[in-house]
């Protein structure tokens, strides 16, 4: 009983990360696609099918965000929802939190920090993905 409201808990704590940012990045990609286009790039190159499109691509990731992670917080299919936000989340903070490539030091601390957080996500999605339930 207590691991079942553990993992429900979890779960709950980390899908609104993705239905919010999701949800946003496909109604307002803004400055995304432009920030995202070297990584997109580099992933056609080992899956042709990614859409030519960067702003349709940056689309299409909130949308898959935003669903998997409503079905993550309703407990749907919680190791596939987790996997497929795994990864669309890896390639998302690379693109998006390149603290390597920033010379100012408060814009490279304020990447790190959310490359941090972003790596802490990740954890936790593989806690729900490595999981016996």
């Amino acid at each position: 009983m207590l691991s079942t409201l553990v993992r429900m808990s979890g779960r709950l704590a980390l899908a609104p990360i993705f239905i919010t940012g999701g949800i946003n990045a496909a109604k307002n990609p803004a400055g995304r696609p432009d920030k995202a286009a070297a990584t997109i790039n580099t992933l056609r190159e080992y899956v042709p099918v990614i859409p030519e499109n960067d702003e349709l691509v940056v689309r299409l990731n909130g949308i898959v965000q935003a669903a998997a992670g409503t079905a993550l917080g309703l407990g749907v299919l919680p190791k596939a929802s987790a996997a497929v936000l795994l990864a669309s989340l890896v390639p998302t903070t690379i693109a998006g939190h390149d603290f390597w490539n920033e010379t100012e030091p408060d814009k490279r601390a304020a990447q790190q920090l959310q490359f941090s957080k972003n790596a802490a996500i990740i954890g936790g999605l593989l806690t729900i993905i490595g999981s016996r339930r």
